[in-house]
């Protein structure tokens, strides 16, 4: 018999490395006996990014990677939801970038780790230089009784899905029960978080629709450089840190600009997350790590 987690539940603790939260994640729900497991989420390490707002800005993802390395649970699988490297209009420079990027993790003492791409990494090219150098820009895998579906909302400058993936979602979603728990990896918001600045995918409410009859989805996403929890209907979507400068919160400011690099507190809004379960409780956690100090898991 399968145990739900209540979304009531979701409550902020304070936690070793970063807030904990204790989650009602409805696509991480388990059987009993199964066993639980843990990963990271990084997102918009922006490689190849210079000047204010991080003077770090070529030292923070190679302390992101140690951080996660000392992390005290070594991680199933490590994801990284975009933004691998920072723009460029020049595609030997892009390359360049790429390549550097996946040197540096390749020190990540994690068994398995994948990617996708952010609009930073593939809008150009149409996610060409990507594709050379990690595969397919969306995909599946399953990991102990959880399916994962990477959704590529960014590859098409227009920040669309578009019809030929959204057929090839639902083709995927046909094979799984309604109560399978499914776990969703995208770069931009699949809701209209704030259009204005480009925090929306346009057909992200077409992707939506295809998942709500799938009773336990949960969304994770990167894209706005801050951590952001929201509902669309039982559908859970949690936005994680980015790994280069943080942003503000939607319409706060007059523009998009990045917060400004404080001296008193180097890297704070900076992080990235674990995401854990309990086959015992049925219970999962999202906990937030800074960049540049693991704590334990």
């Amino acid at each position: 018999m399968t145990k739900m987690i209540d979304r009531r539940d979701f409550l902020k603790l304070a936690g070793l490395g970063g807030a904990v939260f204790a989650s009602a994640l409805p696509g991480v729900s388990l059987a009993a006996g199964q066993d639980d497991f843990f990963f990271v989420q990084l997102s918009d390490t922006h490689w190849g990014f210079q000047g204010a707002p991080n003077p770090d800005a070529k030292g923070t993802l190679k302390k992101a990677v140690a951080a996660v390395n000392s992390l005290e649970r070594t991680p199933d699988f490590i994801m990284f939801t975009g933004d691998l490297t920072h723009t460029t209009d020049n595609p030997v420079e892009r390359r360049e970038r790429l390549s550097q990027f996946k040197e540096i993790v390749s020190e990540l003492k994690v068994k398995t780790v994948r990617f996708m791409p952010g609009e930073h990494d593939a809008s150009l090219d149409n996610g060409k230089a990507f594709q050379e150098f990690f595969g397919p820009t969306h995909y599946t895998f399953d990991h102990k009784g959880v399916h994962f579906i990477v959704l590529d909302n960014v590859s098409d400058p227009r920040a669309i899905v578009g019809d030929e993936q959204r057929d090839w979602l639902a083709n995927d979603l046909k094979s799984l029960k309604p109560d399978a728990p499914i776990v969703i990896f995208t770069h931009r918001p699949l809701f209209d978080l704030y259009p204005q600045w480009d925090w929306a995918t346009r057909d992200g409410d077409k992707v939506v629709e295809l998942l709500m009859p799938h009773r336990h989805v949960t969304v994770f996403y990167g894209h706005i450089h801050q951590e952001h929890h929201h509902m669309t209907g039982h559908i859970g979507h949690h936005a994680a840190k980015g790994l280069m400068f943080p942003l503000p919160a939607a319409g706060t400011t007059p523009t998009r600009t990045p917060i400004p690099w404080d001296p008193a507190h180097p890297y704070q809004g900076i992080g990235f997350r674990g995401v854990g379960t309990d086959p015992k409780s049925a219970a999962a956690t999202i906990t937030e790590y800074p960049a540049t100090n693991g704590g334990g898991a």
